[in-house]
């Protein structure tokens, strides 16, 4: 098997590693101190076309493909993993459902916005006590005069509160077939009636990202706003997660350079039995194994 990236791949990783180290890098300190999301360095990653990297040129992306993002997802959390998770989950959660399984209308309204970097979109599946188990899902959509009438709350959800947060894709239960719940995708736009962000969590880490709960309180819309097929929400947000797993395993990647990258400028400056630590073999060996799995990782 062949590892070497193409040409493009080299270049988007060059762009992307001189972006982090010039302009996220500078910044980071000061957002994760201050909570601050980086508004500007969101619209300077749109203007870079990271947003649309997967997408096709039909609607505004860069006709490249995911390993393109994977990369470029590494890169910028090598500077500031908080950058990197937003980055993340606008691509592979927010904007990836509606570009699989949106209608032609709906890819027409939010893709150009989203895919720019202009507007960002969140995936509401987490709950108090569900998530990945589909079947424990609380949140309720009801049909009713044209409408969707959404009860519930979602936690967790990345880039649902700031500025430029455009709505929520949800997964709600909207009827039962036999024992299973029937799960669904409804998208649900910021400042619809009923739909409220939550004051956002107090977190160990990862700053300057944007993190929130949700509650939906007989928030109401429109029939088509649901995305895909009724009942199809378990499928989609499988497909969904698959390809955001695969993405926050190129962030960790990204991480774990970084702590490389920190290690070993530290051994190289710290002293110890007259000459830099870099030099004593035990300590080789370590900075050895974490180039080793940080490598192993990145080829997976």
């Amino acid at each position: 098997m062949d590892f070497a990236l193409s040409q493009e791949q080299q270049a988007i990783r060059d762009t992307c590693r001189d972006f982090a180290r010039e302009v996220v890098a500078p910044a980071a300190e000061k957002l994760d101190r201050n909570h601050e999301f980086g508004y500007d360095i969101v619209r300077q990653m749109g203007e870079l076309g990271l947003f649309g990297l997967p997408f096709s040129e039909e609607v505004g992306g860069a006709g490249g493909d995911f390993l393109s993002l994977c990369i470029a997802i590494e890169e910028i959390s090598r500077a500031d993993a908080g950058v990197g998770i937003t980055l993340e989950a606008a691509v592979c959660l927010g904007s990836s459902p509606i570009y699989s399984f949106g209608t032609q209308d709906q890819k027409s309204k939010w893709l150009p916005d989203l895919v720019a970097g202009r507007k960002l979109w969140a995936f509401g599946l987490t709950e108090p006590e569900a998530g990945s188990d589909a079947g424990a899902t609380k949140t309720r959509a009801d049909s009713r005069n044209g409408t969707w009438v959404i009860n519930g709350a979602k936690q967790f959800i990345t880039n649902s509160g700031t500025e430029i947060s455009a709505g929520v894709t949800i997964t709600a239960v909207t009827g039962r077939t036999g024992d299973e719940p029937e799960l669904s995708a409804i998208m649900v736009p910021t400042g619809t009636p009923g739909y409220h962000v939550l004051e956002s969590y107090r977190k160990l880490g990862w700053h300057s990202s944007d993190t929130h709960p949700l509650s939906f309180e007989s928030c109401e819309v429109p029939v088509e706003n649901l995305l895909g097929k009724r009942g199809g929400g378990y499928r989609q947000f499988l497909h969904t997660l698959t390809g955001g797993r695969i993405a926050i395993a190129a962030l960790s990647v990204g991480v774990a350079q970084a702590c490389l990258d920190a290690s070993l400028a530290y051994a190289k400056e710290r002293h110890a039995f007259g000459a830099p630590i870099s030099r004593h073999q035990a300590i080789q060996f370590k900075l050895a194994d974490m180039a080793m799995e940080t490598e192993v990782a990145r080829t997976m």
